[in-house]
């Protein structure tokens, strides 16, 4: 996504414009001078209503004029799995962040994202498909960490804690009913290839149009949604590992 997930930036998990998107409005024309020669401002007033839909971006986008904490509330790198658990030669990244990454860095592995932004980043983006519209909770919490395979390449997890199992559930289902309908067209922007599928776990591949593919593996536990997303150069034979790092991850996320 990359993620961050853009992770899963795929993540965001982690690009580009979704075919759900709404256009961009058209620039507002300026006032004309009044005849004192002034020119009045219009106002404008963001809401201050808490966020109700993941599936909708923010208003305001994510900030970053300070590195982040290192944990997102209760949720923190132990809720995520050692990279040692992932697979033989994975390592824990120190992300140095900047201007293009879009964060400044902490000086850790971990960092809290916020969790509108993080979650909105996660469903795919640039799909050539029609995506569906239903609205999606929004997380309290979302952390994301940074690793390294045993390949040097990188990999990230994204950790989405909600108000409860029902929330949690309801958006790893429509997350996974967008990844599917995304469809696998190789001109889109963002192809999306099922690996596998389970109930409360799954797999694919993300190709992003001119940039590497990453095999991104989705879980929901409790009220817990995690996405973990690796670089591939062979994705298609990462079958195997994407189901071995099912249990790593229910393991750890929804812990307290």
């Amino acid at each position: 996504m990359r993620l961050a997930i853009a992770a899963v930036a795929v993540l965001g998990l982690l690009v580009g414009c979704s075919s759900s998107e709404k256009p961009a409005a058209a620039p507002t024309p300026a006032p004309p001078a009044n005849a004192g020669g002034t020119v009045p401002v219009p106002t404008i007033t963001l809401s201050t209503a808490k966020p109700t839909d993941a599936a909708e971006p923010p208003q305001i986008p994510e900030q970053a004029t300070a590195p982040p904490p290192a944990a997102a509330g209760p949720v923190s790198a132990k809720n995520l799995p050692a990279a040692a658990k992932l697979g033989a030669g994975w390592k824990t990244y120190t992300d140095p962040g900047g201007a293009e990454a879009g964060f400044q860095g902490n000086e850790t592995w971990t960092r809290r994202r916020e969790a509108h932004q993080a979650a909105f980043e996660a469903l795919p983006i640039g799909c050539a498909k029609q995506l569906p519209k239903d609205s999606l909770p929004v997380p309290q919490h979302a952390l994301q960490g940074s690793y390294r395979t045993s390949r040097a390449t990188p990999a990230t997890a994204l950790v989405l804690r909600f108000g409860d199992a029902d929330k949690a559930t309801t958006y790893y289902r429509g997350y996974q009913a967008r990844m599917t309908a995304c469809g696998n067209d190789a001109n889109a922007q963002l192809a999306v290839q099922s690996l596998w599928s389970e109930d409360t776990a799954a797999a694919s591949v993300r190709r992003y149009a001119g940039a590497e593919a990453f095999v991104e593996v989705s879980v929901v536990q409790g009220a817990t949604v995690a996405l973990l997303a690796a670089e591939s150069a062979a994705p298609a034979g990462e079958t195997a590992w994407a189901r071995s790092v099912v249990p790593e991850l229910r393991a750890v996320i929804d812990s307290p």
